[in-house]
């Protein structure tokens, strides 16, 4: 899996706009079918699907990146070291 790292702290991208830039990213590297398969908040502690990180405590893996590993995802997209994430199919 492809793993793109951007560091935009000094943007101060909130969720949705890390979320939209991802986006682009995503459709600019793999093309116009791109899909969301999951993505983690490190601030608000959220995670998409919920609840996959619940067999990762303690683990250096978050869930979410190891279910989209697991499902096939060709691109994350990560922001300012963790901050947030966004794994694509």
């Amino acid at each position: 899996m492809k793993t793109l790292h951007r560091n935009t702290s000094e943007l101060e991208l909130d969720f949705n706009a890390a979320l939209k830039l991802a986006s682009v990213i995503a459709q600019q590297q793999l093309g116009d079918d791109t899909m969301l398969l999951s993505w983690h908040d490190r601030e608000r502690n959220l995670e998409s699907p919920a609840g996959v990180s619940e067999c990762h405590v303690g683990c250096a893996t978050k869930g979410s990146w190891d279910y989209a590993l697991n499902r096939g995802a060709r691109l994350v997209v990560e922001f300012d070291t963790g901050r947030f994430f966004f794994c694509f199919l």
